[in-house]
């Protein structure tokens, strides 16, 4: 059955490969992007949409609800990265990470949620992270707002019971997408080299991590799955199981054994 779906996000990377599987199952999609003269090639619909900008959020929604008459799927994708360490973090550097990352969801969903309450269907798919449910070292921001997006979606998902409207989040492991190009890394002001060093250690095992991660087509397939399903799950981990079986890990070790394995992996002892 086509569908209408609103892709956030697709300039790029997991938005841009779940643009493309959906309209190649036959959806009307529309691939948003905050620039999209970025979007080569696209065989989707491309809509231009800033999630930081409430005017530029509604001016989309608008344009679509006036084409097509609904958006039967949301799929809030667009974030970005902004690693350091927290102990020493600019507030401004936290503003500007959640505001991409989940009051950009906030904002898009407001938007959209109406006309879906109204038709009485509809489905959000808000693209989380693994990060969203356990925490990484100098990932904290990025973490924070993934986590922001777990207890959003738990709670929209109980207000919207009765009205025929879905929510699902998604969390993914690392990808191979520019993401890790794209990632902004504040400055380590502190005169620790002890500190230092296991800030860079963390980076570097964190860029090791996302260029050897899985293709991003490997997540549109399973979000094609998602949209096609008339019962979508809570949340659906996609990654390597190395990467989604710390979840399992986390409800059934002892809090200070889980942190030492991240913490090892990452290279901080």
């Amino acid at each position: 059955m086509k569908k209408v779906i609103l892709v956030t996000g697709a300039s790029s990377g997991l938005g841009l490969a779940t643009a493309t599987a959906l309209t190649a199952q036959g959806h009307s999609v529309y691939g948003a992007a905050r620039s999209i003269d970025k979007v080569k090639n696209a065989t989707f619909n491309t809509i231009k949409l800033d999630v930081t900008d409430d005017a530029s959020v509604n001016a989309a929604v608008d344009k679509i609800i006036a084409a097509e008459g609904k958006i039967d799927v949301l799929i809030n994708n667009a974030g970005n990265g902004i690693t350091g360490p927290l102990y020493a973090m600019p507030v401004d550097l936290a503003k500007k990470q959640f505001e991409v990352n989940f009051f950009g969801v906030v904002r898009v969903c407001s938007a959209v949620l109406p006309n879906m309450i109204e038709k009485g269907s509809g489905l959000v798919i808000n693209i989380g992270s693994l990060a969203g449910l356990f925490g990484l070292p100098y990932q904290g921001l990025y973490a924070a707002s993934k986590f922001a997006i777990e207890g959003y979606s738990e709670s929209l998902r109980m207000e919207l019971r009765s009205t025929g409207v879905k929510v699902t989040v998604v969390n993914p492991g690392d990808f191979k997408t520019d993401f890790t190009g794209n990632r902004e890394k504040a400055p380590f002001l502190l005169k620790n080299d002890k500190l230092k060093g296991e800030f860079e250690a963390a980076v570097a095992a964190m860029e090791k991590d996302e260029s050897i991660g899985a293709d991003p087509s490997k997540l549109a397939a399973q979000i094609c799955k998602i949209v096609n399903t008339s019962s979508p799950k809570h949340n659906y981990l996609v990654g390597a199981i190395g990467q989604t079986i710390a979840v399992t890990l986390k409800s059934i070790l002892p809090g200070g054994l889980f942190v030492k394995l991240m913490n090892d992996h990452y290279g901080i002892k």
